[in-house]
């Protein structure tokens, strides 16, 4: 599947565009604030329904406008797909693919297989468990609708229990068997969510350790450490257990929505003991690994993206880079940078069709 073109309306800082793309390599350049971003993120829109780079829908929306549109056009398997996604304040969103709307917005991931790889991922390290849980989530959402539909449902009834055990403080009162219907509804859909993520994380890995190896070059022993309160027991017995300090707490203190992954380098904490240089190598194959991870499961070759990353490497590090990109392993890329020059050199070492956008 590839991107043939896309048109943008009230999108961020676009109040109208429209960009025909070639089915290899794409890169926009032009200085910081031109928006170069919010053409890879609209992109990142139309396969996940939502910003990479800011949640809030409604703050997308251009200053001083009442609505956007992203409309994009894919081929796919020889057929033209058109995929649009709108928003107007005080609506709610909505997705369509080839005219017809969707009911919810989860029966579209998957459609198009996608990786963003951005500066920005450095939130993976640097921030809380709940980033890692949705990179997790993301990657395995993207070929098992049913995965992401139990994921939703495990949402709702951790949210209603929470609020039971809220209302059971603020009335001083319990009810152990609605708890214990909750108990029960969490545990069978967080069980299997729960070896879900143990099975990706086992294929998963070995890749990711591969990429690495290949960017680096190194004799660094790389791992990611699946933390889980479900790894100790059961998960009915866990949350029975732990009632008592629910109570007070007034929220759900164990389960698969408080699981994470640790960065390891050497056996201790990326985050602690990585350098910057070896950060950006680790992001840069776990991204990678994802995008092997994806096409190998879809069947296709994931589009990519590479938001500034050429400003953020070594020269080392990009030749890696390129050396990847030359295999047919690869689909369309999409890349943003700030020096064209640079960044025409570079997609010139691919041997590939390449077309420039200067904003």
């Amino acid at each position: 599947m590839h991107l043939t073109k896309i048109s943008l309306f009230n999108y961020k800082n676009f109040a109208d565009a429209a960009f025909e793309f070639d089915s290899k390599i794409n890169c926009f350049t032009g200085r910081n604030g031109v928006g170069k971003t919010n053409v890879l993120d609209a992109i990142y829109y139309l396969a996940f329904g939502k910003s990479y780079f800011n949640p809030m829908a409604v703050q997308n929306i251009k200053h001083g406008e009442d609505f956007f549109v992203i409309d994009g056009e894919f081929e796919k398997d020889g057929r033209a797909e058109q995929v649009v996604c709108s928003l107007k304040k005080g609506q709610k969103k909505i997705l369509k693919r080839n005219g017809k709307e969707y009911e919810k917005l989860s029966d579209h991931i998957g459609l198009i297989p996608l990786v963003i790889i951005s500066p920005s991922d450095r939130d993976l390290i640097i921030e809380g468990s709940e980033t890692r849980r949705k990179f997790i989530d993301s990657v395995i959402s993207q070929n098992d609708a049913h995965y992401l539909h139990d994921l939703i449902q495990y949402q709702k009834v951790l949210a209603q229990r929470n609020a039971l055990l809220k209302y059971f403080a603020a009335n001083r009162t319990v009810d152990k068997e609605t708890l214990g219907i909750y108990n029960e509804q969490l545990s069978s859909l967080g069980t299997p969510l729960f070896e879900k993520r143990k099975k990706f994380l086992a294929d998963f890995i070995p890749i990711f350790a591969k990429h690495h190896h290949g960017i680096t070059e190194s004799a660094e022993n790389v791992n990611l450490s699946y933390q889980s309160d479900l790894t100790s027991g059961a998960f009915t017995a866990l949350l029975e257990n732990h009632f008592d300090r629910d109570r007070l707490l007034q929220y759900t203190s164990v389960g698969i929505h408080k699981d994470d992954l640790s960065f390891e380098i050497d056996g201790h904490p990326i985050k602690k003991f990585g350098s910057q240089g070896q950060q950006k190598s680790f992001l840069i194959a776990l991204k990678l690994a994802q995008f092997e991870f994806v096409g190998k499961k879809s069947g296709e070759k994931p589009i990519l993206l590479f938001d500034d990353i050429f400003d953020k490497l070594d020269e080392f590090r990009v030749g890696k880079i390129v050396e990847m990109v030359k295999h047919d392993d690869f689909g369309q890329l999409f890349i943003s940078d700030t020096h064209p020059e640079r960044t025409e050199a570079i997609v010139k070492q691919t041997h590939q069709s390449y077309k420039m956008f200067s904003l």
